[in-house]
Order: C-alpha cells, then structure tokens, then sequence
C-alpha cells in the first residue's frame, strides 16, 4: 500500500480521536462545573447577597461576555424573525429557568438542586410527546415513573426537614420548574438553536434575558451594603458568572455537536456527584439515605429514557 496513503489516512483518524477526546473532555468539565457552582453559589447567597442578585449578576454578566466574545469572531446575519424568536427562546431558557434554578438554590440545598437539574431529559421525554406527538414506550414509562418516584422522594424529605441543608419543598419545585422550562425550550427552539453558533444564540437570549430582568432587579441590587459583602462571596460570584455560565455553556455545545445522546446525558450524572461531594466537605448539605433512593430512581429513570432516545436516533 502507498506509504502517502497510509500517512493520510493516519493524520485523519488522529484527527477524529483528537475532536472526539476535546468533546468528552468539554462535556465533562461542563457538568463538573456546574456542580462546583451549586455549593459555591449557594454558599455566596447566604453570605452578603441572596437568589435575585444572583440571577441579575448571572444574566447581565453572561449577556455582557457573550456580546464581547461576538466582537472578535465571525458575524452571522440574524434575521428579524428570528431575533424576534430569540425573545421567547430567552424567556425559557433563561429568563424562567435561570431564576427558578437559581432562587431555589438560595433556598434550597446545594445537593437537592443538583439531583433535580439530571430530570431535564425526563421533562424533555414528555415535552415530545405533547407536542411533537412522539409515542410513549413502557420503556419511557417506567423512565417517568422512577425519574418522578425520585423526585417525589426529594420534596417529601424537604417538605419534613429541619433546615436548607437537607432541602426546602419551595425550593425543590422551583429547580423542578427550571427544568421544565429548559425542556420546553429545547422542544420550541431546538431548530433556532441549531441554525446559530452559540455564540450567537446566547448573546441574543442574554441580552434579552438582562432586559427583562434587569428593570425589576436593579434596585434590589443597589440596595446591597457592599461594604459588608465578604471577598470571597465576589470570587463565588465571579465563578458563577464566568465559569459555571459563560465557559459552561460553550464547553457543552462543544460536546453535544459530536457526541451521542447517550453519552451525553451519562455525563450529566457528574454533577449531582461533585455537587454531592463539594457540598458534604464544606458543611453546606448532608446527604441522607432518601437522598441516595432519590439520586439511585432519578438516575435510572433518565437512562431509560435516554437510552431509548439513542436507540432510534
């Protein structure tokens, strides 16, 4: 065989292994970031600033390097149509989820909200099946019913806990609605999502995201006493904003482009597992037996589902 042939053939399956290895790497820095930013971001509301703040510092801060990030890369044309469909898709994505996500982790446990945030695709699953009339399997069935199982688990312990470390039932069902609002999300505007670079879609989401938060939060966050506020709550903010937003979200769209379905929701059980872990070593939630059911239903239910989805893709 010709030596040039072989030596081709070589670099392209080098290449391959090398954009197949960036991407699980992306994809699991993407969740084991969003796991630290449970317990860091948690800890950073109960010392100086709460939920709203967060989700202003969060929002504006993301629409702000999103939009200086598109200053050095490429313009796409964005037809007014769409960027009128980026307003809804900003609701959902951000606006709904980011605020309940983030609002209920200021009342809520760190772990509690990290076992929620893997039901997306159990939400996305039903989501389909409403509106994209996609039929429902006993496979997916029994995915639902052990994915809600757990969940219920969660609320009912939150609902008798003593304090924010085991949970709090408001804050449970607001990171259950964050989820549901992702999921219908992907459902509506999956094919914008997929017509734009990230960079785009989100520097729009964000920007309108900001726009309708920003009049309401504002002089919630005016009214910080800044000088009170510790050094390391703005180092957990920061992290929030730039890593467990802007670096998190780039890294996952770099992973969901190449890899499967499957793999990818395999990745999302990493965060909940960082989270968990985090959040026992520094004093921030205690993990019970009824967590473990809770994780050990949410996680199985999720993988029918997801594997299912794989299969006829």
């Amino acid at each position: 065989m010709n030596p040039q042939v072989n030596k081709k053939s070589s670099s392209i399956v080098m290449k391959i292994n090398s954009k197949l290895l960036f991407a699980h790497l992306s994809m699991f820095l993407a969740c084991a970031f969003w796991g630290l930013m449970a317990p860091l971001g948690k800890d950073a509301m109960t010392h100086g600033i709460d939920g709203i703040d967060m989700v202003t510092f969060r929002v504006t801060g993301g629409a702000l390097l999103f939009w200086i990030t598109s200053l050095f890369i490429k313009s796409e044309h964005v037809p007014r149509k769409d960027v009128l469909r980026f307003v809804g898709a900003g609701v959902l994505g951000i606006v709904t989820n980011q605020c309940c996500y983030t609002i209920g982790l200021s009342i809520t446990s760190p772990i509690n909200a990290s076992i929620v945030t893997t039901s997306m695709p159990i939400f996305a699953m039903l989501l389909s099946a409403l509106i994209l009339k996609e039929p429902i399997t006993g496979r997916k069935s029994l995915g639902v019913l052990m994915g809600c199982s757990g969940a219920l688990i969660l609320i009912l312990t939150s609902a008798h806990a003593v304090n924010s470390k085991v949970g709090d039932i408001r804050g449970d069902l607001l990171c259950l609605t964050a989820q549901f609002s992702y999921a219908l999300y992907l459902a509506l505007f999956n094919p914008l999502i997929k017509r734009y670079s990230v960079v785009t879609v989100n520097k729009w989401m964000f920007l309108f995201a900001a726009l309708i938060i920003d009049p309401f939060s504002i002089s919630h966050v005016m009214d910080i006493n800044w000088s009170s506020v510790p050094q390391s709550t703005w180092w957990e903010t920061a992290y929030v904003v730039c890593i467990g937003t802007y670096v998190a979200y780039i890294f996952t769209i770099i992973g969901q482009r190449v890899l499967r379905p499957t793999v990818v929701s395999i990745y999302n059980y990493v965060q909940p597992i960082v989270s968990v872990v985090v959040s026992v070593m520094a004093g921030l939630g205690v993990f019970k037996w009824s967590h473990a059911i809770a994780v050990i239903l949410v996680f199985s239910g999720v993988r029918l589902v997801s594997k299912h989805k794989a299969a006829k893709s």
